[in-house]
């Protein structure tokens, strides 16, 4: 189950409050999540005290994001095993609630994989139990410093391909510490530039239908003093247009063996703009999100949402289906992918934490995974 508990947002920054944690008060273990679903309204936690409730969280956005639903899938095991749930079935439950995110998979592996071995070689539950934590938070770390290293290569990149500074950088979605156990993928790259004062401008992609970018990006860039401006998903191309985007950042929730790269719908179109305006394209992914046993873009499973996310509007303090303001005729059909996919001829370049793949092959993903430490190819 899941419960939550409100705390005032006022001049507070997103990692003053973690995007999630791990406590274990004396009614026993917890995940506390930051409700991605409230923000930026307000700044509320959910605690989720048995695997159900985190899976009702992932699929309802409350927790989202690639590399932190990994993390969280991690951290799902755990609770299970600690709280004495089937930690197998709730491990298949956790995996399945968000079926394009390839990082949530990887991250229910590992603590599932630590809990079993620990099993089979003490038969102690309680070993077996601290096994998958330890796994978990190991994710948790390794996460936070992946994060750090696709920032730095992120922004040399950018500077290579940049020389002049005064970067005018065009995101998607959202892509910083709110999905991440450090400060993200795309936005931290964007972050790095800030910090450094080669920042000239974030543009932000409101990302429809669920408005991360107008809510959480937005949110994270006004909270690190950004220079930033919100604009229609529709507007890109006038931008585009206009001379006035200089390189556009995405991160990734699935990346194929070809190089095919699965990110939130809207991704694919910019990609088109991109290579007709001769900007680079440039996808910041953990190395878990390369996924070998998915040959193609084709062969991505594209989460489809429901239909009340486009026909409706709904205010972030507001939960629930059909709790919004209608938008369209009763009865509109809608079509509503989470996800589109983008070729990698369109792909520029993937910066992940064990370096940069350009251009973008099979062949140059397939020796990156190699040298990784957290994918095997077999």
């Amino acid at each position: 189950m899941a419960d939550q508990d409100a705390r005032s947002g006022e001049d507070k920054r997103p990692t003053e409050i973690p995007v999630l944690r791990w406590e274990e008060p004396p009614e026993g273990p917890v995940l506390v999540l930051l409700d991605q679903t409230r923000l930026p309204i307000e700044e509320v936690e959910l605690v989720c005290t048995d695997p159900a409730g985190l899976v009702e969280a992932i699929r309802s956005l409350a927790v989202r994001g690639a590399p932190l639903l990994g993390v969280a899938g991690a951290y799902g095991v755990a609770l299970a095993a600690v709280r004495g749930f089937e930690v197998e079935e709730a491990a298949a439950a956790l995996a399945g609630a968000r079926p394009t995110a390839v990082n949530l998979a990887v991250g229910v592996r590992r603590a599932q994989a630590a809990h079993q071995e620990a099993l089979a070689r003490t038969g102690d539950a309680g070993q077996a139990a601290s096994a998958a934590l330890a796994a978990a938070r190991a994710v948790h770390e390794e996460d936070a410093r992946a994060s750090a290293r696709m920032a730095a290569r992120g922004l040399a990149l950018l500077d290579e391909l940049l020389p002049a500074g005064g970067h005018r950088v065009l995101t998607h979605c959202n892509s910083g510490s709110l999905v991440s156990g450090g400060e993200g993928t795309a936005f931290a790259v964007a972050l790095a530039a800030h910090r450094e004062g080669r920042l000239r401008r974030l543009w932000v992609d409101e990302t429809r239908p669920l408005l991360q970018g107008a809510r959480l990006t937005a949110y994270e860039a006004a909270r690190n003093d950004m220079a930033y401006t919100l604009l229609t998903d529709s507007a890109a191309g006038s931008l585009f247009a206009a001379g006035e985007v200089d390189a556009v950042l995405v991160g990734a929730d699935r990346i194929a063996a070809d190089g095919s790269v699965a990110n939130k719908v809207g991704s694919y179109p910019l990609a088109v703009l991109a290579r007709y305006h001769h900007v680079p394209f440039i996808v910041v992914a953990p190395v878990t999100t390369v996924d070998p046993h998915t040959p193609d873009g084709a062969s991505i499973e594209v989460e489809q949402r429901p239909g009340y996310e486009v026909t409706e509007v709904t205010a972030p303090q507001v939960a629930g289906a059909g709790g919004g303001i209608p938008v369209a005729p009763l009865g509109t059909q809608a079509y509503n992918p989470a996800f589109d996919v983008t070729p990698p001829e369109l792909v520029t370049a993937i910066v992940t934490e064990e370096g940069v793949v350009a251009p973008v092959t099979s062949e140059a993903l397939a020796e990156l995974c190699a040298r990784s430490r957290q994918v095997t190819i077999s």
